[in-house]
């Protein structure tokens, strides 16, 4: 039994195992949380009231003002946790340097998130305790985490969870608002869709770039050189592993950052001139310096390079059984209950059905139904290699992994072109850079309009 757990089939994970597709969030919102923070199993999935967070001991000194917004307060407590939400969502440690020099950001950020709950009250938008809750669980179910796993996470890393609760709802109530602006705008004309799809048939064969971004606007040109250096902060901490749409979410001031920053697939014509000139000549995978730009800074991410209207994929359909040790693996001596499970692994025959069955079986631990993913893009490449040597309707080997055995078979394969441009992506571009215009202008409108009295300046601010 013991040179079983020691099969090549053996891959090493972290302690969510492997991964088998992106992560893709709607809102975007706690992106790659840290797979050491622990995870209350009892946890209830009730609905995020904005009475439910819980908050570390603050000390006396929280309840001072920052600042007045419009006559309502804002705290140092709502700073700090702000700050500590993103040190968790990043693992940074809540005392990290990085943390204080971003704090000028973290203020204004928090006081732009007030002028837009403000203008939503204005307009009677109301985003209700069971929309945030939907959004929660969307959030937990993409990122393998169970019902209340999330909270779990933030209480025990000292965060008041109201404030992720009011992050996700001023997030859907800002897009609401802005749908709202736009109108009849809202609705591109079947000829619109018609002249962006032609436009794009007409460019088949030429580089297209799938591009991510965060924006930070600079709204006083004497505080430029403050913003510079925030930008300069992250871009640092993202060539050394903060996940970019986690850093998106957190200070992008695009409405992109309800998709981690994500701009999907454009050309070059389509970006600023400086950042087209800079896409064309980065490396996948590079994170770029902070540009300037008409408005305030950009920091891009290059993902993919292709041809327009070319990218063939092979797509696959996946069922997963994840069987769960109680302790972690030592494969020179493994315990009874992690020879079980490899024995309950290896009686798993047959297709998806049999592995989804085993996954019930095992407690639902992780999802049985990870979505469509494609083949070329699956880590670690062993896992890649054997999917790619599945047919479809039959279970894998075990794949012993440190905190459990994970079983995989495959539903379906299919080869796609993914460049297709069709209608339905055209008018999905097209009211995405009406909203994005449409976004930065409201809020452009709200900060000069605010009385925003400051009563304490941030730490970084005063040591610069």
């Amino acid at each position: 039994m013991r040179r079983s757990l020691l099969s090549p089939r053996s891959l090493p994970a972290p302690r969510r195992a492997i991964r088998l597709a992106p992560l893709a969030l709607p809102l975007a919102m706690a992106l790659a949380l840290p797979a050491g923070l622990p995870v209350a199993a009892q946890a209830q999935p009730r609905p995020p009231a904005r009475t439910q967070g819980q908050a570390a001991p603050a000390p006396q000194n929280m309840n001072r003002i920052v600042a007045v917004v419009n006559g309502d307060v804002v705290t140092q407590s709502e700073v700090a946790s702000r700050a500590r939400l993103f040190a968790m969502t990043t693992g940074l440690g809540a005392s990290s340097d990085l943390i204080t020099r971003l704090e000028p950001q973290i203020v204004r950020l928090v006081i732009d998130d007030r002028l837009r709950l403000q203008e939503m009250r204005r307009r009677r938008i109301v985003v209700s305790d069971e929309e945030v809750a939907a959004a929660l669980s969307d959030i937990e179910s993409r990122n393998n985490l169970p019902k209340g796993g999330l909270v779990a996470q933030l209480r025990a890393g000292g965060v008041d969870t109201r404030v992720l609760f009011d992050q996700i709802r001023v997030q859907i109530g800002w897009s609401r608002l802005i749908r709202q602006a736009l109108g009849q705008q809202a609705e591109p004309t079947e000829a619109e869709v018609r002249e962006r799809v032609e436009s794009h048939e007409a460019r088949v064969g030429q580089p297209e770039y799938q591009v991510s971004e965060i924006f930070v606007p600079v709204d006083d040109p004497a505080r430029a050189g403050e913003v510079q250096r925030f930008v300069n902060d992250v871009v640092g901490r993202l060539r050394t592993g903060m996940p970019f749409p986690v850093a998106a979410t957190q200070f992008s001031q695009s409405q992109t950052a309800l998709q981690g920053g994500d701009l999907g697939w454009v050309r070059p014509e389509e970006l600023e001139p400086e950042i087209a000139r800079l896409v064309t000549q980065m490396p996948v995978g590079a994170i770029s310096n902070a540009v300037r730009v008409p408005g305030g800074y950009r920091i891009i991410a290059l993902r993919q390079k292709r041809e327009t209207g070319r990218d063939i994929a092979t797509l696959v359909t996946l069922r997963q059984a994840f069987l769960p040790f109680t302790s972690q693996l030592d494969p020179q001596n493994p315990t009874e209950q992690q020879r079980g499970q490899l024995e309950k692994a290896q009686r798993v025959t047959g297709g998806c059905d049999a592995v989804e069955a085993a996954n019930r079986a095992a407690g639902n631990v992780r999802p049985a139904d990870p979505g469509q993913v494609r083949q070329e893009t699956l880590e670690p490449p062993q896992l890649r290699q054997l999917v790619a040597s599945l047919s479809p309707g039959r279970a894998s080997q075990p794949i012993v992994t440190p905190d459990g055995i994970l079983v995989i078979a495959v539903c379906s394969r299919e080869s796609r072109n993914l460049a297709q441009y069709t209608p339905e992506m055209a008018k999905a571009q097209i009211l995405r850079e009406r909203v994005e215009l449409v976004s930065q202008q409201q809020q452009r409108n709200l900060r000069r309009q605010a009385q925003i009295d400051m009563r304490i300046q941030p730490s970084a601010a005063r040591d610069g």
